[in-house]
């Protein structure tokens, strides 16, 4: 397994690097104490980094994107997460869809819309799965309920599809042109049985925008509530089969964008803030001093510092292999433990960079402060972190082949 780069691959992480330290970290600060959750997205940042391929990173090639592997994808996450961990995720959002938007539509749906989102440096991609009364249960349907999960209706009316519900808490909501959306067709038959995805374009007739929801961490990132209202949805913006839409979301996972694209990519950006909290914190405990010493004279201090390191570093061997694996298809449980390792290596590291940064002052401390709002954000990422644990299922499965 070698995870030496090459030329390509280091070019895409050293662009990404120059961008994060020239273009995000100066105004990421500021964007992330606007009051208003309004305020805190900025097109500029988006429009420049599209415009040097960090949005269609993953559209293949034959549709005019870059089409990037994997190893490439995380460590562009990792370098633009460590100037801001939402505007990567901003961006990566639209890895994981245009993903699936490869795999899984047909020849039809992918000209009609690869094409548009790689020519429009503010189209943004989405998938509205989670609504006011279903969570977790869309990922894990109770067997002994069958009835459980997603309520929004979509009813079939000659060759369009009429659409009513909720969908909250949606990532690019109010900033989306295109989302994948999951809806029950089958009201009578199990969520996984019952539900079908669907195209539907910002301008859908009876679909609108509603509360944008103002957060603590990954401020930038925007999540808000899609309403539908007898929205009109033709049938050919049905993605795969009716009533199958998880087994084809499944099928694409297995290989691409779906649930082990999500676990790579939110681990490889846990990495890129880890590793900016690494650096803050050496700069800090090098530049500060307490008694007349530096700060890193402190053997408290060292510990803390080595520790953080340690878990960065176990960090990195984990999404790198995970990445290599999905590049030579190697199939295993590695992404739900990279993400379940992330979730706790992301939370210790920032707490372990404010403690030193405690006293600070000025932006040093803002910054340390943020890293910590953002980090706990992965506590409830793709499910809690207690339903992640599913993973177990996976090595269950690899353990009996």
């Amino acid at each position: 397994m070698d995870f030496s780069l090459s030329n390509e691959q280091r070019s895409w992480q050293m662009q990404a690097r120059k961008f994060a330290q020239e273009e995000i970290k100066p105004i990421a600060l500021d964007l992330d104490e606007a009051p208003d959750a309004h305020g805190t997205f900025n097109w500029d940042i988006v429009e420049k980094g599209s415009k040097l391929g960090f949005r269609t990173l993953a559209v293949p090639k034959e549709y005019g994107g870059e089409g990037t592997d994997y190893v490439t994808q995380a460590l562009v996450m990792a370098e633009l997460a460590r100037g801001d961990s939402a505007i990567s995720k901003t961006f990566s959002q639209n890895w994981k869809w245009s993903h699936l938007i490869a795999q899984a539509c047909n020849p039809e749906q992918k000209e009609r819309f690869l094409r548009p989102f790689v020519a429009d440096h503010r189209f943004l991609l989405g998938k509205g799965i989670t609504e006011p009364t279903a969570g977790s249960d869309n990922r894990m349907p109770p067997s002994d309920a069958p009835k459980a999960g997603l309520k929004l209706r979509a009813e079939r009316q000659g060759d369009d599809w009429i659409l009513n519900g909720e969908k909250c808490f949606i990532a690019n909501a109010p900033v989306g042109k295109l989302f994948f959306i999951d809806a029950r067709t089958d009201p009578n038959a199990p969520l996984r049985q019952g539900t079908t995805m669907f195209l539907v374009p910002r301008d859908t007739p009876g679909f609108r925008i509603g509360k944008v929801f103002n957060k603590s961490g990954w401020r930038f990132y925007r999540n808000g509530e899609m309403i539908f209202e007898n929205a009109r949805v033709p049938h050919a913006n049905v993605v795969g089969h009716v009533n199958n839409s998880d087994m084809k979301t499944q099928a694409a996972g297995d290989r691409t964008g779906g649930d082990i694209f999500g676990d790579l990519e939110l681990a490889a950006n846990a990495l890129g803030v880890c590793d900016d909290a690494c650096e803050s914190a050496m700069k800090h405990a090098k530049t500060a001093t307490q008694g007349g010493k530096p700060l890193f004279d402190q053997q408290l201090v060292q510990l803390k510092i080595n520790k953080m390191h340690m878990w960065t570093e176990a960090l990195r061997s984990l999404v790198m292999r995970v990445a290599w694996e999905h590049d030579h298809k190697v199939h295993s449980a590695n992404a739900g433990l990279a993400m379940n390792l992330s979730t706790d290596v992301i939370q210790e590291v920032t707490e372990l960079n404010l403690e030193i940064h405690v006293g600070a002052g000025g932006n040093a401390l803002r910054h340390a402060e943020k890293l910590v709002r953002d980090g706990f954000i992965w506590s409830h990422l793709a499910g809690d972190t207690v339903q992640r644990l599913k993973v177990a299922a996976r090595l269950a499965k690899m353990a009996a082949h």
